[in-house]
């Protein structure tokens, strides 16, 4: 966790208010922080629905083998214990038995099954975790736990953040109120490809778990699938949906039940909010950008041909220095390997149209284009002019900060 707050941070920052049917705690574990908390237990008042995904990197982490093998047998969560500091990852049979005695000591504290507990953790990659003295620390925190621990629990999961991520939103289910909500890390190691990215959101709504799990898989695509800070996919990506169903009302067991509009919507806003607060706390980050490719011959195309754009180091460090360098812009969507044509592409930075028909816009204005570069939120668009294709993928610029913080990671 850095010292100084990203210039991107809210500026009213959000406060979620207890949610009924889960509670949380959180301590300085000393796992690799000093003088900060980052060991948290989020515990339920009775096991309840789950749903997750996860990163697609080959070299996952041992919690993610865990809450993977845990969800494919449709067992339902108790508790979710998560550490900052050390990832877990490429730790071999180490890192296994470590999960193992994490879950073991979390059910003890929570009077559950060890199959009940969830695990993720975030930090540096192949040191072992030592989990020894988990027991004694989860013991306590279910102690502990209170329902006004959100602000905490956000804390606890930082690592490079300059600040802790918090989202929600409310909807009605059958005249009744309902709540998500949402707590995220992530600053660096981030495009998830389901970053260091974790992400847990919560909603007192009766929701059965395979309508969690459909929700999440098509929500994930246009929300923290959509954002990338440094093109790096994370060992430990973990987005997971709990709902408690303490609101009195008829639970949703379909995806087609007419019902289920205001939740989805609600939970697409929490996690689209989450995910630009990931991009906005960028390591380094001054500015966001958004690129929005139209005209491709589809969505799909579209996407890999913003990523590309988002992605490119080229394009990210013109941004941080301001300057309307359309030409980098070209050169990334000509590296993407899809469908395009050079001499019908229209290229903008904000409202100011800077290339079109494969060539500079002969009304284009240097100062005019400047001053969109100047300023915190950009937008690039681009046009391939072969279709109907089009998706919106957001980032962040590119700075010399981003390199001072990951030379010295590990120190």
């Amino acid at each position: 966790m850095s010292g100084k707050i990203a210039p991107l941070a809210p500026k009213n920052p959000v406060k979620l208010a207890p949610l009924a049917g889960v509670q949380m705690a959180t301590v300085e574990a000393g796992i690799k922080y000093a003088g900060r908390k980052d060991l948290l237990l989020m515990v339920f008042d009775e096991p309840c629905s789950v749903a997750g995904v996860f990163t697609t990197s080959k070299c996952s982490s041992a919690p993610v083998d865990w809450c993977r093998q845990t969800l494919s047998g449709g067992v339902r969560a108790k508790a979710l214990v998560v550490n900052a500091g050390n990832a877990n990852a490429f730790t071999g049979l180490k890192g296994a038995q470590a999960v193992e005695m994490t879950a073991q000591a979390a059910a003890l504290a929570c009077g559950s099954a060890p199959e009940e507990i969830y695990l993720a953790s975030t930090g540096v990659i192949g040191e072992p975790l030592d989990a020894s003295s988990f027991e004694g620390h989860l013991k306590n925190l279910h102690s502990n736990c209170i329902g006004d621990g959100w602000q905490d629990a956000a804390e606890a999961i930082m690592t490079t953040d300059t600040y802790p991520k918090l989202a929600k939103a409310g909807f009605e289910l059958d005249g009744k109120a309902c709540t998500i909500n949402g707590i995220a890390k992530g600053s660096g190691m981030i495009a998830p490809d389901m970053a260091t990215m974790l992400s847990f959101v919560v909603t007192d709504a009766p929701v059965a778990s395979p309508v969690l799990q459909a929700l999440l898989s098509e929500l994930v695509v246009g929300t923290f699938n959509a954002v990338t800070v440094d093109s790096d996919t994370s060992t430990s990506d973990t987005l997971m949906l709990f709902a408690t169903g303490s609101v009195n009302a008829d639970e949703i067991t379909s995806p087609d039940d007419p019902r289920i509009g205001a939740f989805k919507s609600a939970l697409q806003a929490v996690l689209h909010d989450l995910a630009m607060q990931i991009v906005r706390d960028g390591e380094g980050a001054t500015k966001q950008v958004e690129v929005h490719v139209t005209g491709a011959v589809d969505d799909m195309s579209a996407r890999r041909i913003a990523q590309s754009i988002a992605n490119s180091p080229l394009v990210k460090t013109a941004v941080a220095g301001e300057d309307a360098n359309w030409g980098r812009v070209v050169m990334a969507v000509g590296k993407a390997g899809e469908p395009a044509d050079r001499d019908l592409l229209a290229i903008s930075f904000g409202d100011v149209r800077v290339a079109v028909s494969g060539e500079r816009d002969p009304d284009y204005s240097e100062d005019a284009a400047s001053a969109v570069m100047r300023e915190d939120e950009i937008t690039i668009g681009v046009d391939i002019g072969l279709g109907n294709g089009s998706a919106k993928i957001w980032t962040c610029d590119l700075t010399k900060e981003y390199v001072a913080i990951n030379g010295d990671y590990r120190s």
